[in-house]
């Protein structure tokens, strides 16, 4: 490819513009210029439509070279603030970001991949817990790990719980999460009239025993000591 065709494929809009207004100080017609234009840097470089609309601008006065701002929401928005919103609340949609900051929601969509996230599920969790209470959570794990170094008591371990089976599948809200983060973890809503109560007891080689108890079954000493 020589270097004259490379110059006709690159040559910007701002550099075609400036080539008409030169043709527009010479006293030239929008057809003449437009002729002169493609003859020199390509046949396809200028319509003599295009031509006419900037002479047109020209003999109003208007000499600015760059388009004129297009209404309706900027393609671009602003990402250090885009991230900000999502760290704050990573459960905010597209369109609640798009609302905040003044854009559409396919340009917030197409900065929130380049950004590498993704819109998925966070995680459900029993209940939220406070920091005394997880704190007492590890106290307890780290008493018994130490007294299984001296005793090896697991083995010999039953316990048991209940649990209440939902028939409803409640909402899970998406977010918008990078690679390997797990999200902000959702606390499960309160028990569903539509439920049974599993009672599970198992040792630590698995399960030993369950079973779905009775509507209306109330958990008590006799019962355990009965399964």
């Amino acid at each position: 490819m020589d270097t004259d065709l490379e110059l006709k494929m690159n040559l910007s809009r701002r550099e075609i513009r400036v080539l008409l207004l030169h043709e527009f100080r010479l006293d030239h017609k929008a057809t003449e210029a437009a002729n002169n234009i493609c003859s020199t840097m390509g046949e396809d470089v200028l319509s003599i439509r295009t031509a006419q609309h900037w002479f047109n601008r020209f003999k109003n006065g208007n000499l600015e070279l760059d388009d004129l701002p297009r209404s309706g929401r900027p393609m671009e928005v602003d990402v250090d603030l885009l991230n900000q919103l999502i760290e704050q609340d990573p459960r905010l949609t597209s369109r609640c970001l798009a609302e905040q900051l003044g854009c559409s929601h396919t340009t917030v969509e197409k900065h929130l991949n380049e950004l590498g996230k993704t819109w998925r599920y966070g995680v459900w969790i029993p209940h939220e817990l406070s920091p005394r209470q997880l704190q007492c959570r590890v106290d307890a794990c780290m008493d018994l790990m130490t007294s299984h170094r001296n005793y090896q008591w697991l083995c010999n371990l039953i316990t048991g719980d209940e649990k209440w089976v939902l028939y409803v599948n409640h909402t899970h809200r998406r977010q918008w999460l990078s690679p390997g983060q797990t999200g902000v973890a959702t606390p499960k809503p309160e028990l569903h009239p539509k439920k049974v109560m599993l009672s599970v007891w198992w040792g630590v080689n698995g399960i030993i025993h369950w079973e779905i108890l009775p509507n209306d079954c109330t958990i008590t000493a006799n019962l355990y000591c009965q399964q």
